[in-house]
């Protein structure tokens, strides 16, 4: 086990959760836009923080086997599509140390009617606008990309979910 917490944030977007990383640990945040790199490298700047901020696709990192203790990601999987689930799951095991963690923080499509309705409602632009889905249970792909999940905790109403995960 290495000295330092290290810490991978595939899809780093604008790096609104660079606050929440322990002091004195390494992260490595990477994304595949430039601008929104360039919006990451300003926060970084602007809150002082140490996160090291690389171009690169969740697909293929370039980071060796077992490279880190953690990762965190945040509204990936709501965006890859579904023949790219798969393939990213196994890429951040493979970068995840044995023993590791690995935390999925995703959509969900509310199981109430009218959150459901609403959802519905809301999912053409959010596809639009984002290119995100609510519905891509991301569970499924787990299994056969060698991941185990450990714990399901829903963080906002049964709509926002976080998959505890590790490599199997």
């Amino acid at each position: 086990m290495t000295s330092v917490a290290t810490f991978l944030m595939p899809v780093v977007g604008t790096g609104r959760n660079f606050p929440y990383y322990p002091d004195g640990s390494r992260v490595v945040g990477i994304d595949l836009s430039v601008a929104m790199l360039e919006r990451a490298k300003r926060r970084r700047d602007k809150l002082g923080t140490t996160v090291e901020l690389r171009e690169m696709n969740v697909l293929e990192m370039d980071f060796p086997d077992d490279s880190f203790d953690s990762v965190v990601s945040t509204f990936l999987f709501c965006v890859l599509e579904p023949e790219h689930q798969q393939p990213a799951l196994e890429e951040i095991r493979r970068i995840c140390r044995p023993g590791g963690m690995i935390h999925i923080l995703e959509y969900d499509i509310s199981e109430n009617p009218v959150q459901r309705f609403v959802m519905q409602l809301w999912a053409p632009w959010v596809r639009f606008a984002y290119g995100a889905e609510f519905d891509r249970k991301t569970e499924q792909y787990l299994e056969p990309a060698g991941l185990e999940l450990v714990e399901t905790t829903f963080l906002y109403k049964d709509i926002i979910k976080l998959l505890s995960v590790r490599p199997k």
